[in-house]
Parts: C-alpha cells; structure tokens; sequence
C-alpha cells in the first residue's frame, strides 16, 4: 500500500504508533509531505527513523528549507580565516526566522550530533524532493507540502519554483485541477483551519486532500492511503 503523511513535526511517538496502526512494512511505501522537523520533541529520532527506511520519500516542507537554509552554515568549522566573514546579515536573519518558526528544538538536537551524522542529516534533508505525481488507477494524486502557488493547468509542474510549493498556502474553496480523478494532497495549513467544523480531520473537497490534521498543535497525525482512500489517525500524546 502506498501511504501518505504530513506535518510530524518531531512527534515521534505518534509517528511510530502511526506506522504499526497501518501495519507498516517493506512492502508498503510511505510519501511524507514535510515539516519533519521543528516545534515537537523528537525531530532528529523521527529523521533518523525516515533515514534508515528505503522505502519512506521525503518531501520538502517549509520547515525543512529553514533548517537547511541555516544548519549548513552552521555546520562549518569557524577559523581565524572564516571568522569575520562566514556568516552574513542574512544568515543572522534566517536563523532568527527559524527559531521564532520553532527551530530551537532542531537547532538542539542538531548540535548533539557528531560531525558524520551531521553530515548524514543535512544530505538527507538536501535529497528531500519538491513534489510528487502518484497515478493510482484512475486516479492520480500531486503531492506537495503547501500547494502550488500561481497554478494554471497551462503550467506544467517542473515549471514552478521550489518555493511555490513550500510555503504559500492553498485556497482549498477551489479546485485546481478540472480533471476530477487528478488530487492535490497537502500538508502545511492544519485542517482545523480549512474544515467549516474545525475538527482535526482530514479534509476531503473540491479535489483537495489535506492531511496536516495538527498534531503538534494538540491534533491528530493521519495516514492517507492513497490505494483505498482510507484513512487513519493517532491522537496528540500528551
């Protein structure tokens, strides 16, 4: 079976009680629609387990690009030479972006590491792919953390830039594509937000799938399987 999950945001022990409740195997394959990392407890466990799994495929979140963005220029030995010049204005700014975004906990356990699994963390999260396009049957599902900023149907995806789909936010009142069997499953807004009954489900409408149902934020963390449409939940651990 072919699974998809979004916005783990280091909630480990959800993350793994997620993975047994769909029986989990190698013979299935998980998409995870990013934010990994940040505001939850565990980002580098719920990395680490990703990591040791061929079968799970990333997909670049918001989150992901910000950590990234600062823990590789971080992760640089700082010398006499590089000193006054190895981290700009800009570099100060991201770093501040992050942290208030919930980078802290992150930045943390990043700096626990040693220098290889550092290493090992940062090339994981530069091979995170943009998008996905799954054809299931009839059916066919574009996978992408936030949505496709500006989309027109006249645009084919490799078209966008990699922001497009990481941190703009989808208008789920619309449908973007006018074939009815083409899906757009999202992360990134938590549903509680887009469903008119502010449940932490996910939601279902106008050729939308978003699955981000809010688990660091007291929610639930879900499952979609894109074979059957079925869906599975775990509640927030308190």
């Amino acid at each position: 079976m072919r699974y998809v999950i979004s916005d783990i945001h280091g909630c480990y022990r959800e993350y793994r009680m997620l993975l047994d409740k769909i029986q989990f195997t190698e013979a299935d394959t998980l998409y995870v629609l990013g934010d990994v990392v940040d505001r939850g407890p565990e980002p580098m466990k719920v990395l680490k387990d990703m990591m040791r799994r061929a079968n799970v495929h990333p997909i670049l979140g918001n989150h992901e690009y910000m950590a990234y963005q600062v823990l590789k220029k971080l992760n640089v030995e700082i010398t006499e030479e590089n000193a006054e010049h190895h981290l700009n204005d800009q570099d100060i700014m991201n770093y501040l972006v992050w942290i208030q975004s919930g980078g802290k906990v992150t930045a943390d356990q990043f700096r626990q590491l040693d220098h290889t699994e550092k290493d090992e963390i940062l090339d994981y999260i530069r091979s995170f792919r943009t998008y996905e396009e799954i054809h299931c049957g009839q059916r066919t599902y574009v996978l992408a953390h936030g949505g496709i900023h500006g989309f027109t149907e006249e645009k084919g995806l490799e078209e966008y830039r990699q922001k497009d789909f990481i941190f703009y936010r989808t208008d789920y009142t619309k449908r973007c594509f006018q074939d009815k069997n083409t899906y757009l499953v999202t992360g990134h807004t938590p549903t509680f937000l887009i469903r008119e009954d502010k449940k932490a489900l996910v939601y279902e409408k106008y050729g939308h799938i978003a699955i981000d149902c809010g688990c660091v934020f007291k929610g639930k963390l879900a499952a979609y399987c894109l074979d059957t449409g079925n869906i599975t939940y775990v509640n927030h651990l308190d």
